[in-house]
């Protein structure tokens, strides 16, 4: 049998489900909701206190740890010189690097350098050149880049393919990139929008060739694909500055539309049952539940079951879990927590102690949010629809990142270190 044909009967084992029990395969979990149905990790630590392992991580990078049964990987960029690759003035040469590790032990089991380049433009003062996520089906691991491009891997850290040629982004005001792709099937999703053409690609997973791009009339985008099914169809749904969109998976072409959303989206998209949610919140606050069976543009028609303009997410995406959906104020840490069905509050921009300026997403396991703070501290509530803190815990050092849960750990990847958490038995 052939490489490519075994890894084609592989592929289809896959299908539909692309991610186990147990696994946290892309950066917003299974569902894409960034909530876990089945892990429990603790609820209290610190620096040393239920730290199963911590390692260093060279570079800068605030893309999330992705875990697939013993393995964690974690990408990062690397200066040359051993700088940051930019000091606000000039750019310098950089490694950009896929590292592997050995869930029990921290221990590294392989690194990559997929590409090694001087960036053609600088970034944000907060932002690196590795934001973008990795993602994997356990067959292979995917590392994008933005703009130094998308590779693909095996688990074991053989190279298979790789695609550079989408060009260079342009982006608003040189805040710098931070999409990252979606796995579903034999597809991988790139998002492309900047200030230059935009475009939604979907590659074939195995290959790397292109089954599809689509065009899109927006600028500079930081959001991630979500991928849901409804109907019988599954529909990719992204956010964007003129619109959000869902579009056919099978042949990238436009359902719907809903204007509506402010400058400069972040937040990805979160679903719960025929309701796709997607919202932003720089000058200016817009939050809306769109129905998936909708066509063509839904303002101002019964498709847009709900919308808010207040107390809305700027850059952490909106969290669901189970019957409640979660989402920060602006940056701030003023939560809300809303019936997504209903758009009815439970509670609004409620302030949560100990946290100020938040970029990482809330995520939710084992009948509790844990809400990470850009300090390092996380503070951890029960996932009810009454606000009860229950913990407050800090690594000791900045966290831009979203945390990962999976079993009875969570996956922490701070400024320096990548952190398992556990209980200590």
């Amino acid at each position: 049998m052939s490489y490519r044909i075994s890894l084609i009967c592989s592929a289809l084992l896959l299908l539909p489900s692309i991610a186990l029990a147990g696994n946290w395969s892309h950066w917003r979990g299974p569902s894409g909701n960034g909530s876990s149905s089945d892990a429990k990790p603790p609820v209290e630590w610190s620096a040393t206190k239920n730290v199963k392992w911590k390692v260093l991580i060279p570079g800068r990078g605030s893309g999330s740890p992705v875990i697939w049964e013993d393995k964690v990987f974690v990408v990062t960029a690397v200066a040359a010189d051993g700088g940051a690759g930019f000091d606000g003035e000039n750019l310098s040469k950089l490694a950009f690097k896929i590292f592997c590790f050995d869930r029990k032990t921290g221990r590294v089991l392989w690194e990559k350098t997929a590409a090694e380049s001087t960036p053609h433009e600088g970034t944000h003062s907060t932002n690196g050149f590795a934001s973008a996520s990795p993602c994997t089906d356990g067959t292979h691991v995917y590392a994008y880049f933005g703009s130094r491009g998308l590779f693909c891997y095996t688990m074991d850290g053989e190279f298979v393919w790789k695609r550079d040629d989408f060009g260079k982004m342009e982006t608003r005001n040189g805040f710098g990139e931070g999409s990252s792709p979606t796995l579903i099937g034999d597809k991988i999703l790139v998002p492309w929008d900047h200030e230059g053409p935009s475009a939604l690609y979907a590659l074939e997973s195995l290959t790397g060739k292109t089954i599809w791009k689509t065009e899109r009339d927006e600028p500079t985008n930081w959001s991630t694909p979500l991928v849901v099914k409804h109907g019988g169809i599954t529909q990719v749904v992204m956010n964007g500055q003129t619109c959000a969109r869902g579009y056919d998976l099978a042949s990238g072409k436009e359902l719907w539309r809903c204007a509506g959303q402010t400058q400069r989206p972040v937040t990805s998209a979160v679903a719960i049952k025929d309701l796709v949610i997607v919202g932003s919140g720089h000058r200016g606050s817009f939050i809306g539940a769109f129905r998936l069976d909708g066509r063509g543009d839904l303002k101002g028609t019964k498709n847009v079951a709900w919308s808010w303009d207040r107390n809305t997410p700027d850059l952490a995406s909106p969290l669901i879990s189970e019957t409640r959906l979660y989402f920060h104020k602006g940056k701030s840490s003023q939560l809300s927590c809303v019936n997504p069905i209903t758009g009815e509050a439970h509670y609004t921009a409620a302030r949560i102690p100990n946290l100020s300026t938040l970029y990482a997403s809330p995520v939710a396991a084992g009948g509790h949010v844990y809400i990470t703070g850009r300090s390092g501290t996380t503070v951890v509530i029960k996932d009810s629809e009454k606000l009860k803190i229950v913990a407050t815990n800090s690594v000791g050092e900045g966290v831009d990142a979203t945390p990962a849960p999976v079993d009875n750990e969570l996956f922490i990847r701070g400024e320096r270190h990548l952190f398992c958490i556990a209980e200590k038995k």
